[in-house]
């Protein structure tokens, strides 16, 4: 069984993956110019999830209103520390999470049909202060998964999970340095 509070994530050496789900107005820009663009809001919180199944949960598989389509958002790992680094418990102290330019909350993670494990997801909310550092120098990669979620949830609808599994991102324990892992998990 997983630790209750871990961030588990598809990454490599330099750069970590984490989802979104857009409207299709702000996907096909975004991959069009490679980056984020207009429509994309410059000017609010936005919200990133390294847990494929919870963001599937969150955009019930890429059918709820504006959310239709999926991007895998390739960041670079020192990027994603340096949000952790900034980032306030959504939890703590209602002025200093006013003050903070990250938000992070834990939810429960998902199981492919959308039950909540008994162990937790990070949610991190970069805000408008740290924004565009996060679309112009943190974000290396756009991917549209939009087919490969479709495709998914339709195996899962028929009944072919083990097959719906095999086109899920794999996603392995994260390595955390210790200053974070004590700023994420105890609020310290």
């Amino acid at each position: 069984m997983p630790p209750q509070y871990q961030i588990r994530a598809d990454y490599d050496a330099r750069t970590i993956v984490v989802y979104q789900a857009y409207a299709p107005a702000v996907a096909d820009a975004a991959l069009r110019a490679g980056r984020f663009v207009a429509p994309f809001s410059f000017q609010r919180m936005t919200w990133i999830k390294p847990s494929f199944l919870w963001l599937m949960h969150r955009s019930n598989w890429a059918r709820k209103p504006a959310q239709e389509r999926v991007l895998a958002v390739r960041m670079t790992r020192e990027g994603w520390e340096e949000a952790l680094s900034r980032a306030a418990l959504t939890t703590g102290d209602p002025a200093a999470v006013a003050e903070a330019a990250v938000h992070v909350q834990w939810d429960p993670e998902r199981s492919p049909r959308g039950a909540a494990l008994n162990h937790y997801s990070i949610q991190v909310g970069i805000g408008r202060r740290l924004i565009r550092t996060f679309t112009d120098d943190w974000v290396v990669g756009l991917t549209d998964l939009t087919p490969q979620v479709r495709k998914a949830a339709s195996l899962m609808q028929n009944g072919q999970a083990p097959q719906a599994r095999r086109l899920f991102p794999a996603e392995r324990a994260y390595p955390l340095p210790a200053a974070l892992e004590d700023r994420l998990f105890s609020g310290g």
